[in-house]
């Protein structure tokens, strides 16, 4: 079998060239970084040594060889620590003289800088591959035994990778078929007796892998896979994993196709290597992907599938700052890998936590291919320990607290990131053996509270411990490790003198400030001691000192000493990590007690934090005296409006001439108008023009409601609705319009009225009659008017009468005010008696009467100008009945 695409060897050139690098330890996302040393190698996350085993039968097309090249160089570039070794190796078959079922091109190498070099180099090699050097079968125990020799060699170069082998070893391999070897002479002169052998040969194999600590985690794709086989071969090899988290044991793992297997063999090397990863966004270049490292990553690496090499990556912090492919920013150490190949990584030691922005770019003719990006990451978390008591005694009960840290000293506050999380702790010593036991954070007792990230646990120390102590906690949960640096303490031996209780109960506070706690003790020794206070272990960068840094406590008694702990300018932001100690200056430094520094420090407070109360409570003032201020001016503009108000010229009570003003003809409530009566044409009224005032007559309306007039060249007066007053030669009467509407009216009540009219007449001819009358009437009033206003109502009264001469009919009219307005009628007839004399005379009319009883109640409608509700009224109806009365009947025509 042979390369049948040169891009493949591109691909997972790679891949290797970004093998490895220094990772990164995430601190608290917004956490100022202090100076700190330069870390350790062994800081870093565990070295494992892997094989890359990749199927290059006959069966893979183009595209499956390059993807499954593309999967190999990103599993590669996932690798976190510069530590580990990696090896690459391609298998097919040996069918004839001059083939080899295997060719490994890229032995062992380190994963330091200069060995990234030489896999780039080496991985060139997969190009050259061909029929006549390997076959197209599928040899399953060729490629395990190289895979598992090359894990098991020791270096020859010695460095780093000699002085501390690799914990893990581990065969990544990538296979689309099953075992095929029955065109391979050396399993056997038979197809059958071939494949017989072959599984056979595929078990010693497996065992041999079993025995020499190599786990096997086989990964398939397509429709041909044998599922049992790959099954055997996962369960066939070692079967330790790096933690015991679920799935962390080796298994095999099948995916419908190539286009599959990068995601799945990032996820499998994840789990493989005690890491987590982090799926990202997926886009066409020019595109802006991104991808989340939470903060309890301290290793990570961002791996981008471009497939293409002329796409380039730039790299963006959740600052959204851009960072460097090489070299120190920030806390952070960046190394770049695999950028003129299809796969390109960035590691990162010491990554800012939150949402990190990868901008891809390609030249045209180039963008077709689907960019992806993930982070593979680790949080390799120390462990702040506390015991209580801190120097116990043999057989005494012990309470063990554990708070989890990141590299930099944060402290994890959240839950939901160490999800899963399992924790331990060990007690080791001289006179008894290793004893382990579990810690919660189940808020059963001894632990204080449910979910605060405070793991707690007891144990006994055993009765025959002598000298020093060494607890060490274990925590395993996906892509979680710790660092196994032990707490050491001391026994006691017999009953203590001196004892000693520490209370720093949980606060705030900002850089520059302090925080309170209370040293309490007993002293029965016969002498005073000198006891000593202590930060020890605290965040890196942090500033902090204890006053007073010494206290003595007198003897035979208890004292209790207050201290403070000063939080210097600049100490960083967040949860502060370490604790706070008490020690015996004159017992060989004896820990007396030790209490976790419970403080989460925080920017100090800016001008707005300390009166944005203030501000925004006057804000609200004078945003509500404005809108007063403003409704009072719109109701006062409102009620100064005139539209809809109608005048009305009047001539010897005769109306001549009406004009109403419309909307926006009265400004800031006047209106200005004049009387046009030149020419001997009938009066008119018409609107004046702006500017002109003070040559016509002005109509406003005041703040309140009231209506005056200024008439040209004279004083202004006050104006009623409906009365008339004078305007030159001519009366002028208001009407209706505008100002604020009425209330709605009540229907009237009914009402009743009688009257009573005599009559007579005295005529100077000798005849004379008289006579009685006496009449009756029904009245009616309907008003609708503007509410509370004045509004006329008419009356009329008709009596009719009979005298011997023959009948008489009379009228009289009259008008009489309707609180709501209206107007009304009545009728009424009666009988009369008439006296004709040479002279008629006529009742005065002070004797007539019959007016209504009731008046209607005010009906409702278009508010008169004089009123001032706001509200506006409906139409109503007022309505009143009555009797008539009888009124002395005008004298008949006819005499």
């Amino acid at each position: 079998m042979r390369w049948t695409n040169k891009g493949s060897a591109l691909l997972l050139a790679g891949a290797l060239l970004a093998l490895t690098g220094p990772l990164a330890t995430a601190g608290t996302a917004g956490v100022p970084r202090g100076p700190r040393a330069a870390a350790d190698p062994a800081e870093g996350p565990a070295p494992i040594d892997f094989a890359v085993v990749v199927d290059q039968s006959k069966s893979l097309a183009d595209k499956d060889l390059a993807r499954e090249t593309e999967a190999a160089g990103l599993l590669s570039q996932g690798e976190i620590s510069e530590r580990s070794r990696a090896t690459v190796i391609g298998f097919g078959s040996s069918e004839k003289p001059g083939q080899s079922p295997v060719r490994e091109v890229c032995a062992l190498t380190v994963a330091d800088a200069a060995g990234r070099e030489r896999l780039s180099d080496c991985v060139q090699d997969l190009n050259k591959r061909d029929a006549a050097r390997m076959g197209p079968g599928t040899d399953f125990p060729a490629a395990i035994r190289q895979a598992v020799t090359r894990l098991t060699q020791k270096s020859a170069t010695g460095g780093a990778a000699a002085k501390a082998p690799a914990k893990h070893k581990v065969v990544f391999l990538l296979t689309d078929g099953k075992l095929d070897v029955s065109d391979s002479p050396e399993y056997g002169r038979d197809p059958a007796s071939r494949r017989s052998n072959g599984e056979r040969r595929l078990r010693e194999e497996l065992a041999r892998a079993r025995a020499a600590g190599v786990q096997i985690w086989p990964l398939g794709f397509g429709t041909e896979i044998d599922r049992t086989a790959l099954r055997a071969m996962a369960e066939g090899g070692y079967r330790g994993a790096c933690s015991d988290v679920p799935g962390s044991v080796p298994h095999m793992r099948v995916v419908a196709s190539s286009a599959d297997l990068d995601k799945a063999l990032q996820e499998t090397f994840a789990v493989a290597r005690c890491a987590r990863i982090s799926h990202g966004t997926a886009g066409k270049p020019p595109a802006d992907l991104a991808v989340v490292i939470p903060p309890i990553a301290t290793d990570g690496s961002l791996t981008v599938s471009k497939h293409d090499p002329k796409v380039r990556v730039t790299y963006y912090d959740p600052a959204g700052r851009k960072v460097p492919t090489r070299g120190e920013f920030d806390g952070s150490t960046f190394e770049v890998g695999g950028q003129d190949g299809p796969v390109e990584a960035l590691r990162v030691k010491n990554p800012l936590p939150g949402r990190w922005r990868v901008h891809i770019e390609a030249p045209e003719g180039h963008r077709d291919r689907e960019v992806v990006v993930r982070a593979i990451w680790q949080g390799r978390l120390s462990s702040d320990v506390t015991l209580d008591p801190a120097s116990p005694r043999p057989g005494e009960q012990v309470t063990v607290a554990v708070r989890m840290q990141t590299r930099r000293g944060v402290t994890i506050t959240d839950p939901r990131q160490l999800t899963g999380l399992k924790v331990s702790a060990e007690l080791r010593g001289e006179g008894f053996a290793p004893v382990t036991f579990r810690l919660a954070d189940d808020g059963k007792a001894p632990d204080r509270r449910a979910d605060d990230v405070r793991f707690t646990g007891t144990l006994t120390v055993p009765a025959g411990a002598t000298g020093d102590l060494r607890f060490t906690t274990r925590m395993s949960a996906p892509g979680v490790t710790s660092d196994l640096r032990p707490l050491n303490a001391r026994i006691t031996q017999g009953t203590p003198l001196v004892t000693a209780g520490l209370a720093f109960d949980r606060a705030t506070a900002h850089p520059g400030g302090t925080v309170r706690g209370t040293l309490d003790v007993t002293n029965n020794d016969a002498g005073p001691r000198v006891l000593r206070l202590a930060v020890e272990n605290p965040t890196p960068g942090a500033e902090l000192s204890v006053s007073p840094a010494t206290a003595t406590a007198p003897p035979g008694g208890s004292t209790r000493i207050p201290f403070t702990v000063t939080l210097g300018g600049g100490t960083p932001l967040g949860e502060l990590g370490g604790r706070i100690a008490v020690v015996d200056t004159g017992d060989d430094d004896r820990v007396l007690d030790a209490d976790f520094l419970d403080v989460l420090v925080v920017a100090p407070p800016t001008w707005w934090d300390r009166w944005w109360k203030a501000v925004v409570g006057g804000a609200a003032v004078l945003a509500v005296l404005a809108a007063l201020v403003v409704a009072q001016t719109v109701a006062r503009r409102r009620r100064r409006d005139l539209t809809g108000v109608t005048l009305e010229l009047r001539q010897d009570g005769r109306v001549i001439d009406t004009l109403t003003i419309r909307r926006g003809q009265s400004v800031r409530g006047s209106f200005p108008f004049a009387v046009d009566d030149a020419g001997g044409a009938p009066a008119t009224l018409r609107r004046a023009r702006e500017g002109s005032s003070s040559g016509a007559h002005v109509l406003r309306r005041t703040g309140t409601g009231q209506l005056l007039l200024r008439p040209r060249g004279g004083a202004q007066v006050p104006l009623r609705p409906g009365e008339p007053t004078g305007l030159d030669a001519y009366e002028l009467v208001v009407r209706g319009g505008g100002g604020s509407a009425g209330r709605a009216g009540r229907t009237g009540r009914a009402g009743t009225g009688s009257g009573y009219g005599s009559g007579y007449d005295t005529d100077t001819d000798t005849d004379t009659d008289s006579g009685y009358g006496y009449g009756y009437g029904y009245g009616a009033g309907q008003g609708s008017g503007p509410g509370p206003g004045a509004a006329t109502g008419f009356r009329t009264d008709d009596g009719f009468g009979t005298d011997d001469d023959g009948p008489g009919f009379g009228t009289d009219d009259g008008s009489g005010a309707r609180t709501g307005g209206g107007s009304g009628s009545r009728t009424g007839d009666g009988t009369r008696s008439r006296t004709r004399t040479t002279q008629e005379r006529r009742v005065p009319w002070q004797r007539r009467f019959g007016g209504t009883r009731r008046s209607g109640r005010s009906g409702a409608g278009t508010g008169d100008p004089t009123t001032t509700d706001a509200a506006t009224g409906d139409s109503g109806t007022a309505r009143s009945t009555g009797t008539g009365g009888a009124t002395a009947g005008d004298p008949d025509p006819n005499f």
